[in-house]
């Protein structure tokens, strides 16, 4: 899925006009924020908070066939210091058809205005009977890499499209801009009030464009499509609270991810030191 929700694919293609005039005076300009408690995460519209887990359930399209998609979303109480900055370590699977398709490790942080950033992911794809492959990684500050923006600390719409990451090497440019905030929507795991809907884009895809809902309080809440061949919808199911026997489990499991990743993806996960 690529940034945010992490897992979750964006698609489409840049904005153009006025917005475009817009974007160069977006807070990204300065390329990186003030970090002094990065791993705390407690932006009202994507919380991060250690112990928690999202699931998800949907449809996507491969090619022309409608399957299943169910993702799996765990904040983890690991760090892994990114480029400069302590990221918290969130993990990602991503089921199609009841398969593990992909399996995530991404690292996020908080910067003192209360913007969350994306300092890198690390995906490994799954294929029958072959080993995992990761050509999709990417962190800030390798191969001419930047971090980017995963929510804004005040998202308004109306405001500047902005930069959810950016790796020349692997052609990820992913851009988002919040156009609407609804008075309430539900989803299996609630309602919710004053939900923000970010539309969502990247140059690998022109003319597709992917939406996320988010609420206050909880983070993702849905996705959906504007155009596309992908065609992603994703609810979400539940929001739980792992107890600490549960969580150790997690970690155990994102260590051995973690180690991997090292013999994976050698010339770019080889350089990060390992997670804490």
């Amino acid at each position: 899925m690529g940034a945010a929700l992490i897992a979750l694919c964006v698609a489409g293609c840049g904005s153009k006009g006025d917005d475009a005039k817009k974007e160069s005076k977006a807070p990204q300009k300065s390329g990186r924020g003030q970090f002094s408690n990065p791993t705390r995460i407690d932006n009202p519209y994507f919380p991060l908070r250690p112990g928690t887990k999202y699931t998800w359930e949907g449809t996507e399209y491969q090619g022309k066939e409608k399957v299943s998609h169910h993702v799996v979303f765990i904040v983890t109480g690991l760090t892994k210091t990114i480029d400069g900055v302590k990221a918290r370590v969130v993990w990602d699977r991503d089921y199609a058809e009841g398969k593990l398709i992909e399996g995530e490790l991404a690292f996020d942080a908080q910067d003192d205005a209360g913007n969350v950033w994306i300092y890198g992911e690390y995906p490994e794809e799954w294929e029958v009977k072959n080993p995992p492959k990761a050509p999709s990684t990417w962190f800030p500050g390798m191969d001419g890499a930047k971090a980017g923006f995963l929510m804004l600390a005040a998202p308004r719409p109306g405001g500047a499209s902005y930069a959810q990451g950016f790796a020349p090497k692997i052609q990820f440019g992913d851009r988002g801009k919040v156009t609407k905030k609804l008075k309430r929507m539900c989803v299996p795991a609630g309602c919710y009030r004053d939900v923000i809907v970010v539309e969502e884009w990247t140059p690998e895809e022109p003319g597709a464009k992917q939406l996320k809902y988010h609420a206050p309080g909880i983070g993702t809440i849905r996705v959906g499509f504007k155009s596309g061949a992908q065609r992603e919808s994703l609810v979400l199911q539940r929001v739980e609270r792992l107890d600490a026997a549960a969580l150790a489990k997690v970690h155990k499991q994102v260590r051995k991810l973690d180690e991997r990743g090292y013999r994976v993806s050698p010339k770019l996960y080889g350089r990060t030191p390992r997670v804490r």
